[in-house]
């Protein structure tokens, strides 16, 4: 068990940022010896997970990607999402984002760009963002636990990344109080200036938030359409909801078990 997380920690490490690492700068960056993290790193690229680059020097290997593909292509409500994302981007040119939570960060897991849409290079499919200052973040975010978000919040931090970026807690809580009732998040200019967005949570057939949707808009664009926006987004993560078993029979019996075992 203490190998398999020091594992992860090694690949924590490699970011665009910083994609290449040495086995010293490893060593030193997590505290471990030298000659374990070279066995460790040598290990993993013999298993195409990290490619060698320089002598005792690594960046990630192919087979991320060939495993990538795995989990893309075998994401169910990836592909449940992926008919709603393109008819959203036809319909009115703007650009798609389907996300989910990976360790208290965003992760892109689609993007579909309409032929009006504005490139927003940060969230390329594969990418992570903040979740405190993005629609689709706050759609995740505001059907956890707070105390979970909490933690979230305080291990991520909340930099400002625009004048509207929210960066307290106690805003913040008010914030997510507002998309539980309306069953929607906006980011207003929040991650980038003068780019707009309405994003809503997916649920799977247990009533789980498994993913959320976004509709990217140019501000100038965004507001004097927000409603006609908001009603196509909520009527398409309605159907990949309802796709993927939300409100069925399944999920019905599924509650019913759950209140049974709380009542009992």
């Amino acid at each position: 068990m203490q190998t398999i997380r020091k594992v992860g920690q090694i690949l924590n490490l490699f970011t665009v940022e910083e994609p290449e690492w040495g086995v010293s700068e490893v060593a030193v960056a997590l505290g471990l010896p030298k000659s374990s993290v070279s066995a460790m790193m040598s290990s993993l690229a013999d298993q195409g997970i990290l490619k060698r680059t320089g002598e005792r020097r690594y960046r990630l290997g192919w087979r991320i990607m060939a495993m990538s593909r795995v989990l893309l292509e075998t994401t169910r409500f990836r592909d449940e999402a992926r008919r709603g994302m393109e008819h959203l981007a036809s319909t009115f040119g703007e650009t798609v984002h389907l996300a989910a939570l990976e360790r208290g960060q965003v992760i892109y897991v689609d993007k579909v760009e309409g032929r009006r849409a504005i490139r927003v290079v940060v969230t390329a499919v594969g990418g992570k963002f903040y979740a405190h200052a993005s629609g689709v973040g706050k759609a995740l975010l505001a059907y956890r636990p707070w105390e979970e978000v909490v933690e979230i919040l305080e291990k991520e931090g909340m930099p400002k990344l625009t004048s509207n970026t929210i960066t307290t807690l106690e805003e913040f809580r008010e914030e997510l109080e507002l998309v539980r009732k309306r069953g929607y998040a906006h980011d207003n200019e929040e991650a980038t200036p003068e780019l707009c967005c309405v994003a809503a949570p997916i649920r799977d057939y247990t009533g789980e938030v498994v993913a959320s949707m976004s509709l990217s808009v140019p501000a100038y664009r965004f507001w004097e359409s927000e409603e006609k926006y908001r009603n196509a987004l909520m009527a398409t993560v309605c159907q990949v909801s309802r796709n993927l078993g939300y409100g069925s029979k399944y999920y019905r019996a599924s509650r019913k078990a759950t209140k049974e075992v709380v009542s009992g």
